[in-house]
């Protein structure tokens, strides 16, 4: 089942609720108490390697290492 971050309106306090993906948008209420939580967005970390999904070089001619490949390190 799907871990959803909430954040309280009221003190500010982060927790974690799980529930199905049926019961998405159902209120939940903070560790303290208070009813006005807000569900946050999840971060996603996206990195690009030098190449595409084909096999091909990436456009711009983009490497990898240190500094994008532009001193030959990757």
């Amino acid at each position: 089942m799907p871990t959803y971050e909430m954040r309280c309106r009221t003190c500010g306090s982060r927790f974690e609720v799980v529930r199905p993906m049926a019961r998405i948008d159902d209120p939940a209420v903070c560790p303290q108490g208070h009813p006005e939580t807000v569900r946050l967005l999840p971060t996603v970390a996206v990195t690009r390697t030098g190449t595409s999904d084909v096999g091909a070089p990436a456009p711009g001619g983009v490497g990898g290492g240190c500094c994008g490949g532009g001193c030959g390190c990757g």
